[in-house]
């Protein structure tokens, strides 16, 4: 996709379709929608007015309007998107209306289409709080390249629906205002583009995406960017006693790969810096081992490596945005096979800490492979660390699919991430992840046990498993299981790989870069 920005007035842009936000300004509970276009082209609102006026469109969030040939506007069509309530709106939601342009294109045979800056001084100031251009740029050139994602690679019968070209339109301003609308414009490009290669990654089957292809595909992006990579397998995993790692793999005959990234910036930061461990869960196919998971959707567990994923998709975005920090990243990739070489329920292994583990449920893997991660990194310098993992169906029980969880030793490492939401827009739910947990994972033969005792506040305990390993250093867990699939098409993005936590991961990075 050819992505373009231009300062110019929007209607005297030829294209097949130039899309255009409107917004419901109407304030009571019980008044009659009122929509407003976010233009102040005369033109585009001329356009629009009879329609906006006749109580059809109503501006809900993801609501279209098509005019086909607008009176003096170059534009093909026209279309209006609605983005909800003026006083409630947000650069978030922009980020959809841009998806919307681009999903609403796509089934059309339309492969060119130009996306309106939303002008806030089209309200009056009553209605609307100014929207911040950089955020709102990046948001638009997000939402559009997200939206052109789909999963049917593999389908013989496919028709290429790909967008071949989307221009941002925004009125000349400003140098500054066009120095922070281009500089967002390239921001958002860089994450949307390194979203949808994790969301690549996870839409690929188990049997394509092994671990050494995983590793294979992450070297050569490393290549690509400027990054660091070497990629291990068993024996190296062998040398550096990571038994839980280790346990894992050994029922399957694919070997295990373990993935070391680093950035290093161009300028050396201060010494006594962070120094950033990024650490992602790579299971490329889940089982369950012998505890062996229901026949029923276990075609999904190809997506057990979205925490890898989203890990290796933040560290493109890095390279790129190159923030003066240093950033490594982990990731542990295997399956989890049963066979008879397989780990079992009883077993005890010990992981690269040295901490002794009794395994009570084999599909309670991913803490495992995440422990000797953890240390790993550690071990390596790390002063900070962040995971990432499809790590428990308890997540989603808890909160559903809207919210991913956090977890985390630390307050100020937990708030430096939770900050980022005004930018990133992804939502995480801070859970507990206090002393008086442990008392679930303590083992009678070993040190602590791969689960809790009961069935309860089963994030938690696994969250408590993998705080084991982080110990004192600062940490984040990140338990994606219920977000990053998405089960059903949305008007602003397609089912299947969400690529969640690529933009909070790297807004979490740079919050360090000063």
């Amino acid at each position: 996709m050819t992505k373009n920005l231009l300062f110019q007035d929007p209607a005297a842009f030829a294209t097949p379709l130039l899309a255009v936000f409107a917004v419901d300004i109407a304030t009571g509970k019980d008044e009659a929608p009122s929509p407003a276009l976010l233009s102040t082209s005369d033109t585009l609102a001329n356009a629009a007015a009879p329609w906006l006026g006749s109580g059809e469109f109503k501006a809900a969030l993801g609501e279209t309007l098509l005019l086909h040939y607008p009176a003096n506007a170059k534009a093909e069509r026209l279309l209006v998107i609605g983005l909800g309530k003026a006083k409630t709106f947000s650069v978030h939601d922009v980020r959809k209306g841009a998806g919307v342009a681009v999903r609403f294109a796509k089934p059309r045979g339309i492969f060119e289409l130009a996306i309106a800056f939303p002008e806030d001084k089209a309200l009056a100031d009553e209605h609307l709080e100014t929207l911040p251009c950089h955020r709102t740029t990046r948001a638009l050139a997000e939402g559009a390249l997200l939206a052109d994602f789909d999963i049917d690679i593999y389908r013989s019968d496919r028709k290429d629906q790909a967008i071949q070209a989307v221009t941002v339109i925004a009125h000349e301003g400003d140098k500054k205002t066009q120095r922070e609308i281009q500089q967002g414009f390239d921001e958002g490009v860089v994450l949307g583009e390194a979203q949808n290669f994790a969301r690549s990654l996870v839409n690929e089957p188990g049997n394509v995406l092994t671990p050494t292809e995983l590793g294979k595909r992450t070297k050569a992006m490393c290549e690509s960017f400027g990054i660091a990579c070497d990629v291990h397998s068993i024996d190296k995993i062998l040398e550096l006693k990571m038994g839980a790692l280790a346990a894992v793999t050994q029922g399957s005959s694919e070997p295990p790969a373990l993935i070391v990234m680093r950035y290093e910036p161009a300028v050396a930061p201060p010494e006594g810096s962070p120094v950033l461990a990024l650490v992602g869960k790579g299971i490329t196919f889940d089982t369950g081992g012998i505890s062996i998971k229901p026949a029923d959707n276990m075609d999904k567990m190809k997506y057990d490596m979205a925490g890898a994923a989203a890990m290796i998709g933040a560290m493109q975005a890095i390279a790129q945005l190159k923030p003066n920090v240093r950033v490594m990243s982990i990731v542990c990739s295997c399956e989890n096979m049963p066979d008879g070489k397989a780990f079992k329920p009883g077993d005890v292994i010990t992981a690269m800490s040295g901490k002794t583990i009794e395994i009570m449920n084999t599909d309670a893997e991913g803490r495992l492979v995440l422990a000797d991660g953890l240390h790993y990194a550690k071990t390596l310098g790390a002063t900070h660390l962040i995971n990432a993992a499809t790590l428990t169906g308890a997540i989603g029980v808890a909160l559903g699919l809207l919210n991913a969880g956090l977890f985390s030793n630390d307050d100020e490492t937990t708030q430096s991430f939770l900050n980022g939401y005004a930018v990133a827009g992804e939502k995480f739910w801070r859970m507990p992840c206090t002393e008086d947990y442990r008392e679930q994972i303590k083992s009678q033969i070993a040190d602590i046990m791969n689960t809790g005792g009961s069935r309860y506040g089963g994030a938690i305990t696994a969250a408590m498993f993998l705080k084991e390993f982080a110990e004192e250093t600062p940490w984040i867990h990140l338990d994606i299981a219920g977000t990053a699939w998405i089960d059903d098409n949305k008007p602003w993005q397609s089912r299947g790989p969400s690529g969640v936590g690529v933009r909070s991961i790297t807004e979490w990075v740079r919050s360090y870069a000063g």
